[in-house]
């Protein structure tokens, strides 16, 4: 099956209307994103409205009012309040300010609140959505979408990408995916998933070992390992029409990883005898060896710019995390604390690196800055916990953790918060990692 990324949403009208000046609105501190005592934002998402009230409006908005709670939810920015609690009635609260009594809200904890209208013309679906400050009883953002009623889960995922941008000035998540390997079928082969663990597709049928998955910086090339001619070669596959290159050169291939805005990536290779890392044209051809010293360098992870590769190596005795200069070659040791840390993430921010590290018998997440000081360990003793990867924006991390028996993927914030699994399908699920944002447009 031929696996691609879409943007349904078919944007008639979007509108920014403000109750209040902007300027006095803009001026509240919502999200501090870069606090590791983030503070949830009360938030209520009471019942969509639907004009004409039939069945289909009915049931169309409750979904959509869910969907939108659930993704605003998954970023742990917020504190989802019970409908139960709502004094206000939401068949009022529409989509119009003069409408909406805000008192009631605040009463109930709400600083936040999400109005919406929806109706259905000649099959097409028309919504309204509005996000209010209820404090300052003023919107902060309104927009009209008109797309498929098969969209609604787009019209979501764009709108909720429209709050987070507007309290955080990040994009968000919702346009990504998660690349992982899962042994389900009885081989272990890539799937996709959406951020949030929905709508799961098998990516590779090659009925073979196949693993380290990458995405490139546009999210049009997957490269990964597979045992498909019986040794490990890395194939490096167009994600819209499967067009692919091999390379397949004497020993192993291993740990691809692009590097950002270029049609280009590192992997470790061994054809030499020793295994070092080699950069490499998109289509597989040598530039450049990267490493040159004794023992095995595996697993780049590149820096924002592409400026730096942090990768794992065997050079001190023991598996170590590395950061070096691509410009000059020099390379630098920055775990000291444990003897087995592997698998670094580079933040997508650029200011720390994510890797499973060994202490006490057990693999946990850790995080560090590029000074190698005071790594801090985000996972507890409950299982191993390995494989990070940062989300596009930097606020979320991908693993894979034991803690429930099987492997499974799960994700927490960038601090170590809110841990949770992310899904949950048959065999075990291992190696994920994160796309980057697929729309790269302001919301």
């Amino acid at each position: 099956m031929t696996f691609f990324f879409r943007y349904a949403v078919i944007l008639i009208s979007t509108y920014i209307s403000f109750i209040m000046p902007a300027s006095s609105l803009a001026g509240y501190d919502y999200i501090d994103i870069n606090s590791p005592f983030l503070r949830k934002i009360p938030i209520a998402v009471p019942v969509f409205g639907a004009d004409g009230a039939n069945e289909t409006g009915m049931q169309l908005s409750k979904k959509a009012s869910d969907m939108l709670s659930g993704m605003l939810d998954f970023t742990g920015y917020f504190k989802m309040l019970d409908r139960d609690s709502f004094i206000e009635d939401p068949a009022k609260t529409k989509s119009d300010a003069s409408n909406i009594y805000f008192p009631n809200w605040t009463a109930v904890g709400a600083e936040l609140l999400v109005v919406g209208n929806l109706q259905i013309k000649g099959g097409v679906l028309e919504i309204e959505l509005r996000l209010f400050d209820t404090i300052k009883a003023g919107q902060l953002i309104g927009k009209k979408y008109s797309a498929g009623v098969n969209d609604l889960r787009d019209v979501i995922k764009r709108f909720s990408g429209e709050i987070i941008y507007y309290l955080t000035g990040n994009r968000g998540v919702f346009d990504s995916q998660i690349a992982f390997v899962s042994s389900g079928t009885g081989n272990k082969e890539i799937y996709i998933c959406e951020f949030d663990g929905s709508n799961i597709s098998q990516f590779t049928r090659n009925k073979a070992i196949t693993i380290f998955p990458a995405w490139s910086s546009d999210g049009h090339w997957i490269a990964f390992t597979s045992y498909i001619r019986g040794k490990p070669d890395l194939y490096i596959v167009n994600t819209r029409d499967r067009s692919m290159s091999v390379v397949a050169k004497k020993g192993i291939n291993i740990t691809p990883a692009w590097v950002p805005g270029k049609f280009e990536l590192a992997a470790t290779l061994s054809y030499s005898g020793d295994q070092d890392i080699y950069l490499l044209t998109g289509t597989g051809k040598e530039i450049k060896k990267l490493t040159n010293e004794w023992g095995s360098d595996v697993s780049p992870t590149w820096s924002p710019d592409g400026k730096k590769m942090a990768f794992v190596s065997s050079r001190p005795g023991t598996p170590q995390i590395y950061v070096q200069d691509i410009n000059n070659g020099h390379a630098e040791r920055i775990t000291f604390y444990g003897r087995y840390n592997t698998q670094p993430s580079w933040s997508p921010k650029g200011d720390k690196i994510a890797y499973s590290g060994m202490n006490g018998g057990r693999h946990n997440i850790y995080t560090i800055g590029l000074d190698g000081k005071d790594p801090v360990q985000l996972t507890g003793n409950t299982g191993d916990n390995e494989s990070p990867s940062w989300s596009p924006d930097g606020s979320l991390i991908v693993f894979s953790s034991t803690r429930e028996g099987p492997s499974r993927i799960f994700v927490m914030t960038a601090f170590g918060t809110d841990q949770r699994r992310l899904l949950a399908i048959s065999g075990e699920q291992t190696s994920p990692k994160w796309s980057p944002g697929l729309n790269n447009k302001q919301p």
